[in-house]
């Protein structure tokens, strides 16, 4: 049999430095084969992290995003090759900022629309920076985005997400479409296409199209009270190593009608269900007999998209622990080992969450591993490579 302990261990001695609390969970052939938790769902109240404890995912939502997306296009509903303005008719003629020579700028037609494939990939010139108190007038992009933010999000109002995508489309892009990489609100106008295309908001197939089928029984955007209770508390960690609780007003959004059916949906799960979804993804599509997604269009998702420029951009905009990685259709994906010293499979791929989650679907392998841990803001990358070095390391 497998010995998990160099895992196991690892997942202490995290618990022992900055990390509140960790879980991971390791799947092969659709099998949980491993499944370990360390550390405290809560410091204060002494409670430890432990099978059932929900953690927050935020940018690791956006799987789900981009899956449901890859059915539609399974089903025939969009080309990638199509302009996101045949669908959401207020991008039909975007503009973009120039630099002049001179330090000047100026806004100017795009030489062609965004594409869906550009939307997905990242490369559509959107950052993402949407929130109404951002005044950044250097950026004129940033600075359109806010402003159209801040007029449907009066008095607090939380505006649907196809608000914010057609507040969005009078932001001048930062760039020619497709021509470089800024992670950013490209996954948001996937959301809205999803939501054109099927009549339906992106919560609602999250249900219906993953969540149900997948029998993922703790996963929701919005949780029932019996999960609230099991939602892990999230800690900023300071510079002098103290752990900041984040304010629990901030999980008001998280029940059920705080907030609109059309606003952003953003997942929170125990470690096992987004494993099993993970495990979907590395298995062919399918999950003890439930087909969901095609093999080759998991293998079209994992292809790299970026061409030279644009995979430079993405390379120098993050860590180590994308070294040897390009994006694919709105995921990492491997494909050199050598640079980050990578004991993995090409073309595995996956994405991570400013919370501290970070997923992984490796098809050569069959291989699912799924890790979260308890911070906001902290740069958790070093510990999403120790714990992918790892638990390959394990692999027999």
């Amino acid at each position: 049999m497998t010995n998990w302990s160099k895992l196991d261990q690892l997942l202490v001695r995290l618990t022992e430095g900055d990390v509140p609390g960790c879980g991971v969970v390791v799947m092969q052939n659709n099998q949980v084969v491993h499944e370990a938790y360390a550390g405290y769902a809560d410091v204060e109240r002494g409670i430890k992290v432990d099978e059932n404890s929900i953690f927050r995912h935020a940018s690791s939502t956006k799987l789900f995003t981009y899956v449901i997306g890859m059915m539609l296009y399974e089903e025939g509903r969009f080309r990638f090759t199509d302009p996101i303005g045949a669908y959401l008719p207020e991008w039909k003629k975007p503009v973009k900022v120039v630099y002049t020579g001179r330090g000047e700028r100026k806004i100017v037609p795009a030489e062609r629309e965004i594409t869906i494939r550009d939307a997905f990939s990242m490369t559509c010139g959107l950052p993402y920076c949407m929130g109404p108190t951002v005044h950044d007038e250097s950026n004129p992009t940033i600075a359109a985005m806010a402003k159209g933010v801040r007029a449907i999000s009066e008095n607090g109002r939380i505006p649907t997400l196809r608000e914010e995508v057609r507040a969005a489309s009078q932001a001048p892009l930062m760039f020619e479409p497709g021509s470089h990489w800024l992670y950013g609100f490209g996954s948001e106008i996937v959301g809205a296409l999803v939501e054109t295309i099927t009549g339906k908001t992106v919560r609602r197939n999250m249900e219906e199209r993953l969540i149900e089928p997948l029998g993922l029984q703790n996963t929701a955007t919005l949780l029932r009270e019996e999960m609230m209770e099991r939602l892990v508390t999230c800690y900023e960690i300071t510079e002098d190593h103290r752990k900041i609780p984040m304010p629990h007003e901030q999980e008001d959004i998280l029940k059920p009608g705080s907030v609109p059916e059309g606003a952003r949906a953003n997942l929170n799960s125990n470690c096992r269900d987004f494993a099993v979804f993970l495990s979907m993804l590395a298995n062919g599509g399918t999950y003890q007999g439930v087909h969901l997604l095609g093999r080759k269009s998991i293998d079209l998702m994992r292809t790299n998209q970026l061409g030279r420029e644009a995979l430079e951009d993405f390379r120098s905009s993050n860590g180590n622990d994308l070294a040897g990685y390009g994006y694919g259709l709105g995921v990492r994906t491997l494909m050199d080992k050598a640079p980050g010293g990578n004991n993995g499979s090409i073309g595995e791929f996956g994405w991570s969450g400013g919370y501290g989650t970070w997923a992984l679907a490796d098809p050569e392998e069959h291989l699912a591993i799924f890790y979260a841990q308890n911070t906001r803001g902290q740069h958790a990358e070093e510990n999403h490579i120790l714990v992918r070095q790892t638990v390959y390391g394990c692999l027999e």
